[in-house]
């Protein structure tokens, strides 16, 4: 059985496009079989989209981990047209139509990478933000947010999204113990934002 949160050339294609609003901008978007949330933007993205664009952040590059086919790190990018994005995942299919997204919605700012949680990120960044796969089970999760301390600048914030039922209130234990400061920030129909700051 294939997971969003693996590699499967041999995954049979099943493409669909749609538009869908996000911060502001109509954005384009091509899905495939064997990525997460392939129909819609899921709610726990758009969540964690407008929160970071509500909030105050430090200056500084921005990171999205486990972008998918690219719908937080695209509209991010879209919106904050002056900051460098990053946006990495393991799946090299959603890689692939995250790549041809920002080609379609003329998104320039950004880097695209595999990378199996920090393994190919260097430098830091002033944000970092992830819908983390959940599915991938704990360990990945918990790695997401506690690796992220290690590519954070100095004030620099973490941004998760996790529902209530898969875990917020264990993650949020956790980036209390390896961040300076850490609350929920916004609770919407069972999905919990959470942010740290370093």
């Amino acid at each position: 059985m294939n997971h969003y949160y693996t590699n499967d050339p041999d995954l049979e294609h099943d493409e669909h496009q749609f538009d869908f609003e996000l911060a502001g901008n109509r954005l384009r978007f091509t899905t495939d079989s064997g990525v997460f949330s392939k129909h819609t933007i899921d709610y726990g993205s758009r969540v964690l989209i407008e929160t970071v664009i509500a909030s105050d952040l430090p200056a500084g590059a921005l990171l999205d981990v486990g972008t998918g086919y690219g719908p937080i790190g695209l509209s991010l990018a879209k919106h904050f047209g002056d900051r460098k994005i990053t946006m990495t995942d393991v799946n090299q299919r959603a890689l692939g139509l995250a790549t041809r997204n920002a080609d379609a919605n003329d998104v320039k700012n950004v880097t695209i990478l595999e990378s199996d949680r920090y393994s190919a990120v260097t430098g830091d960044f002033g944000v970092i933000v992830t819908n983390p796969p959940v599915r991938a089970g704990k360990t990945i999760v918990t790695d997401i947010i506690a690796g992220a301390d290690a590519h954070l600048s100095e004030g620099g914030q973490l941004f998760v999204v996790l529902q209530k039922k898969q875990g917020a209130p264990s993650a949020l234990k956790l980036m209390r113990e390896v961040y300076s400061e850490a609350d929920v920030i916004k609770k919407d129909r069972g999905y919990y934002i959470l942010r740290a700051i370093k």
